[in-house]
């Protein structure tokens, strides 16, 4: 019994040791990978803002092209409707 008594507490403080170095290992591996990664993330986000020039001008080119369609169509739907509009007040004078 007095074996136990002096024999688990060293295999405790002896495991305990062993873990705190797998962890500080793991610890330090973890700090370089986190390190590559954030590099890899600067340089994702260094090409990203190299397009937003390129997103914006497609963007404004855009906004011109729905402009000029839509005041196209509008002019186009005035022009029909007219047609039409004159078409039934011709027909309404000649049912009076």
């Amino acid at each position: 019994m007095e074996f136990l008594n002096l024999f688990l507490p060293v295999l405790l403080y002896i495991v305990g040791i062993i873990l705190l170095i797998v962890l500080i290992i793991l610890g330090i591996r973890l700090i370089k990978i986190l390190d590559k990664v954030d590099r890899v993330v600067d340089n994702v986000e260094n090409k990203v803002n190299s397009l937003n020039t390129a997103f914006d001008i497609i963007g404004k080119a855009t906004d011109g092209l729905s402009l000029i369609g839509e005041s196209f169509i509008g002019s186009l739907i005035g022009f029909v409707s007219g047609i039409f509009s004159k078409k039934n007040k011709g027909e309404e004078d000649y049912y009076e």
